[in-house]
């Protein structure tokens, strides 16, 4: 099985892209979904321990835990010291389900892909980007999204001119949807070309 890592910066169209690979038949493993789910279950009150007042009803409000982290990078790290196990298992099950199914290509949908060295952990990377400009303007536009807010996220992200020289295959964005689904369809046929299996405890 060929397991795919799927990246982009803020406001690229990542998610887009991670659902249009799912559409075409691709098993899709959600980074932004698992964590969420975390928050969600008991397992967050570890949360709330390091970060207190930001668990609401049982589960972690985001808007709340944004405000305690962002721009903190001691705080960031001992978050992201209490979220990334928990989404590391969920991954491994995910990619052992896929293999045990006989897929043939599986694709993990991580937004901090470079950033956590987790392309160490995958076959290739599919890196999304728009440009700068379409960039800073999707992201803009976004509710409760700042100038400030947006320096911030992007402080914490491998630069786009980066990413994409490390990218084994690129897609764009900037074009109608339809040209975006054509290169997914492309990524896909290339992938399922591609001789090679990755342990799924890898």
């Amino acid at each position: 099985m060929i397991v795919a890592g799927l990246t982009g910066s803020i406001a690229m169209g990542k998610s887009t892209v991670g659902k249009m690979f799912a559409e075409l038949g691709a098993p899709v493993f959600d980074a932004d979904a698992a964590v969420r789910a975390f928050y969600r279950s008991d397992e967050s009150n570890v949360v709330e321990a390091a970060f207190p007042g930001v668990r609401v009803a049982g589960e972690v409000d985001r808007v709340r835990l944004a405000a305690a982290t962002l721009g903190n990078p001691a705080a960031l790290e001992r978050l992201e010291a209490i979220v990334h196990p928990d989404v590391a298992r969920r991954r491994l099950a995910f990619l052992a389900a896929a293999a045990a199914a006989g897929r043939r290509v599986a694709v993990v949908d991580v937004p901090l892909l470079f950033e956590t060295g987790g392309e160490r952990t995958v076959d290739l990377v599919v890196v999304v980007s728009a440009g700068l400009e379409a960039q800073r303007a999707r992201a803009l536009s976004r509710p409760g999204m700042t100038e400030g807010k947006l320096a911030a996220i992007l402080a914490r992200q491998t630069p786009d001119a980066e990413k994409r020289r490390r990218a084994h295959w690129l897609i764009d964005t900037r074009g109608p949807y339809a040209a975006t689904r054509a290169q997914v369809a492309a990524v896909l046929r290339s992938l399922a070309a591609v001789p090679g299996r990755r342990p799924t405890n890898a």
